[in-house]
């Protein structure tokens, strides 16, 4: 996978409007990266993959990978192979903030303004969610299913509200953040979100063991020393907190963190420890490819990657939804 994730990378860099030899890309790489001085072929190649394409291309493998290790614990938390990070309401809290930041006019004054938004009433959003599913100090599955799918929908109905009341540039500016698209993403965006992601995906990691655990039952993985109710809501800060970071840089990308951490468990087996840090890889890959096709289908133009991702994963979506019915099995 890691070997994939490095080849897609290159090809990339290499395939676009103006075709860069692999070559050439190899060695702009190591000398802005590794400091060395090689001769390149073409000057106006350095913009073209270094501050064009490699922002773009690295953006790609930290949100894809973000998702899908986002998607594949929320499956092992709710014992649901369908299930991924949106469900707590996380992707509707960070549509929000965004329409927020864009009406008060702030996203124009800084990139960062329509990030700490999304972030904010994304974490206020699932904490509500959290909350309505706790019983008794014990949270219900299936009320924080249901209560994600209700606040979700009145916090979609508050956006769409404040919608009606911006201006066409504004609504414009919107839509594209909501689609999901990795155009224009420059070295901000990528440092904004690449140190938290990778800090918060290697404590999921490290939690794998006990998401294997809590995959046995409540009662078994009481009767091992897990505090079920500390552990969860730990795990879901963390969720709501990558997906949050994840959904502001790239806007609302969909299936990434259902489809690829559900194809991995059937390859791969659900051993946590294993399928988290394959499901950051694969999701990587995913979107990356993903956003290579949206440059390439319809080259010059560009299709949003969210619209690419779609049409991918729901066509998938619906053979699982087929299959399941056809077995005459629940989730």
């Amino acid at each position: 996978m890691l070997l994939l994730l490095i080849a897609i990378i290159l090809f990339s860099l290499f395939y676009g409007a103006v075709k860069v030899p692999i070559p050439e890309v190899v060695k702009i790489l190591l000398n802005k990266i590794g400091g060395t001085d090689f001769q390149i072929a073409k000057k106006s190649y350095i913009p073209i993959v270094f501050y064009v394409r490699f922002p773009r291309v690295m953006t790609a493998v930290i949100v894809g990978g973000a998702l899908a290790v986002c998607g594949c614990t929320m499956q092992s938390l709710l014992k649901n192979p369908i299930a991924d990070s949106g469900i707590i309401g996380i992707s509707s809290g960070a549509s929000l903030g965004a329409v927020l930041s864009i009406a008060l006019g702030l996203s124009s004054l800084s990139i960062f303004a329509m990030p700490f938004f999304s972030i904010c009433f994304s974490l206020l959003v699932s904490s509500i969610v959290y909350k309505l599913a706790s019983l008794k100090g014990r949270t219900n599955n299936l009320l924080l299913i249901l209560s994600g799918i209700a606040i979700s929908s009145f916090v979609g109905a508050i956006s769409s509200m404040i919608l009606t009341n911006l201006m066409e540039s504004q609504i414009k500016e919107y839509i594209f953040w909501a689609i999901g698209s990795l155009s224009g993403r420059r070295w901000e965006h990528f440092l904004f979100g690449v140190f938290p992601i990778l800090i918060l995906t290697f404590i999921l990691f490290y939690y794998g063991k006990e998401l294997n655990i809590l995959l046995l039952g409540d009662e078994e993985a009481k009767s091992l020393g897990i505090n079920i109710r500390k552990i969860r809501k730990k795990i879901l800060i963390i969720i709501a907190m990558l997906t949050a970071i994840s959904v502001c840089i790239s806007g609302n990308i969909g299936f990434v963190g259902l489809i690829v951490p559900h194809m991995l468990r059937k390859i791969i087996g659900a051993d946590n420890r294993k399928l988290l840090k394959a499901s950051f890889l694969a999701g990587a890959f995913f979107l990356t490819f993903s956003d290579l096709i949206s440059r390439v289908v319809l080259a010059p133009s560009e299709v949003s990657v969210g619209i690419i991702t779609s049409l991918i994963g729901a066509p998938y979506f619906i053979y699982l939804i087929i299959k399941i019915r056809k077995e005459g099995r629940g989730l």
